[in-house]
């Protein structure tokens, strides 16, 4: 039987009552479609030498950003290496998302008020960092809830088994979302597994899970608003899988034509959550080719400015590289630091 929540079809029909009010759903696809302009623009970057080597997101923008959407600003967010559209929809500035993936130090200090760790690169081993943050964030009674990404891929990793068996015990306010987008690079899901419904790990680790389509924004906003409540509220962890398709290579370095076929990213690219949120949109009379073009225009001076913003940061002296690797710099920093001829 299948489980997998779902409000919209793949062709934008409406297949149950939505739990959301137009307006909402207008915002929320303006959310999902300015992260696809970004993930768009960036890849253009990249090829102009302007920006480092990029983790493309192509049709996984309503997993992240349906996700991201369900935090309150003093929420935590602790991304994998391919969450740049969560961070953006959380508030991470595109400028600084910009300086990230370029490599510059000015990328790596986020506003004080923003509540991301730094995108992860080791694989899950940012999930323990996340339940440490939600356990101090309930021992404190602060009220945070962390959302914390991971692949398939990284479900397999040691660390994902620890942070999801600690989080279980001692109910912290996390909400893990597996995006199950098929691949592990270059593994497919069922070479890498047995068993490929990530979900029903949770039983096991004493947690309510959910599989969702991740392809669907409705579907995902109304789990994980559930997820983040039940947390917020005292109720633990909660484990999502979504199940969406990475549609772009797994970085601009990457060949997928090398180990997949190219027939099944084509049709996988007709589920595609931004076309099945517009064809929903449309079709209740809330969303036009005319507001599309003017949306556009929005981003691209957003954009603009962004990489304008991200142009005119000054260069990094030699001694930023130690500067900030620890509150009070050690021994090892204060040498490297004089060596770089830091002031």
């Amino acid at each position: 039987m299948d489980d997998t929540v779902r409000y919209v079809s793949e062709s934008g029909e409406r297949l149950s009552e939505l739990p959301f009010g137009v307006d909402e759903l207008v915002s929320a696809y303006r959310a999902m479609r300015r992260a696809r302009h970004f993930d768009d623009r960036a890849v253009t970057l990249q090829r102009q030498g302007r920006l480092g080597v990029y983790r493309l997101f192509r049709g996984q923008e309503a997993a992240q950003v349906g996700a991201a959407l369900a935090l309150s600003e003093g929420d935590w967010l602790v991304p994998t290496y391919r969450e740049t559209a969560a961070a953006i929809t959380h508030g991470m500035p595109l400028s600084t998302a910009l300086l990230y993936w370029r490599a510059h130090p000015a990328g790596w200090s986020f506003p004080e008020d923003l509540r991301i760790l730094p995108f992860y690169v080791p694989i899950a081993t940012q999930l323990p960092h996340a339940v440490g943050l939600a356990h101090a964030s309930a021992l404190r009674r602060e009220g945070a809830v962390v959302l914390a990404f991971v692949g398939d891929g990284g479900t397999s990793e040691g660390d994902a088994h620890e942070a999801l068996n600690f989080a279980a015990v001692f109910m912290a306010p996390v909400v893990f979302v597996v995006q199950n987008n098929g691949w592990a690079i270059s593994v497919p899901t069922e070479r890498q597994m047995r068993n490929t419904r990530i979900v029903d790990r949770a039983v096991g680790y004493g947690m309510p899970g959910v599989r969702v389509d991740g392809n669907d924004l409705v579907a995902m906003l109304q789990v994980m608003r559930e997820a983040v409540d039940r947390a917020r509220t005292g109720g633990g962890p909660t484990l999502v899988e979504a199940m969406t398709y990475r549609l772009a290579p797994h970085t601009t370095s990457d060949d997928p034509g090398r180990y997949r076929d190219g027939a099944q990213t084509e049709e996988r690219e007709r589920s595609e959550p931004v076309s099945r949120l517009r064809a929903l949109l449309t079709s209740q009379g809330a969303w036009s080719e005319e507001a599309e073009q003017e949306l556009l225009e929005e981003l691209k001076a957003e954009f603009d400015e962004a990489v304008a913003q991200a142009d005119a940061a000054p260069e990094p002296t030699p001694g930023s590289i130690v500067e900030h690797v620890y509150a009070s710099m050690g021994p090892d920093q204060s040498r490297a630091w004089e060596a770089l001829g830091g002031e």
